[in-house]
C-alpha cells in the first residue's frame, strides 16, 4: 500500500530530475556552445573554464539534480518491481538508456575533457597551442554532448509516457 503512494512520487521526481538534466544538456547544445563558438581560442577556453568551474565547485542544486536523477531512477525502478507489471520493462529501458547514454559518456568522456581543459593556463599559451587545445576539446565534447542530449531527451519522453500510463 505504501509503495503505491511512494512509487508515483518517486517516478515524478525521477521524471523532473531527468528532464532538468536533459534541459541542461539541451541548453549547452543549442545555446551555450554556439554562443561561445564565435569567441577566439583563448576566450573560448577561458569562457568554458568559468562555466565549468561553477559546476566543478559542487554547485549544490546542480549536484542534487544530476546525482538525484540517477538515484531516483534506480530507486523508482526497484520500487516498480511487482508494481508496474507490463510497464516495468519500459522503466528498465529508461534506466539503461539514461545510465549508458547520458551518465556513462558524461563520466568517461565529457568530464575528463572538462578536467583537462581546467588545467590549461590560457595566459601562458601561444596562439598555436590554443588552437590545438581547442580542436582537441571542442569537436569531441560537442559530439558527445549531442549524444547525451538525445538520450536524456529520450529518457524524459519515455518517463513522461510511463507517468501518463500509471
Amino acid at each position: 500500500m505504501l509503495t503505491e503512494i511512494i512509487l508515483p512520487i518517486s517516478l515524478s521526481i525521477t521524471t523532473l530530475f531527468c528532464s532538468l538534466v536533459a534541459g541542461f544538456l539541451f541548453a549547452f547544445l543549442l545555446v551555450v556552445m554556439p554562443g561561445i563558438r564565435s569567441l577566439n581560442d583563448r576566450e573560448f577556453i577561458r569562457a568554458f573554464q568559468v562555466i565549468d568551474g561553477i559546476i566543478q565547485n559542487n554547485q549544490p542544486i546542480f549536484i542534487l539534480v544530476w546525482l538525484g536523477s540517477v538515484v531516483f531512477l534506480i530507486t523508482s525502478t526497484m520500487l516498480s518491481i511487482g508494481q508496474l507489471n507490463g510497464l516495468l520493462p519500459l522503466l528498465i529501458i529508461c534506466a539503461f538508456v539514461y545510465i549508458v547514454g547520458v551518465q556513462l559518456p558524461t563520466f568517461t568522456i565529457n568530464v575528463p575533457l572538462n578536467n583537462k581543459l581546467q588545467t590549461w593556463n590560457v595566459m601562458d599559451m601561444n596562439e598555436t597551442t590554443l588552437k590545438t587545445a581547442r580542436l582537441d576539446f571542442e569537436p569531441r565534447w560537442n559530439r558527445w554532448n549531442a549524444i547525451r542530449t538525445f538520450f536524456a531527451c529520450l529518457t524524459s519522453t519515455l518517463l513522461i509516457i510511463l507517468l501518463l500510463e500509471i
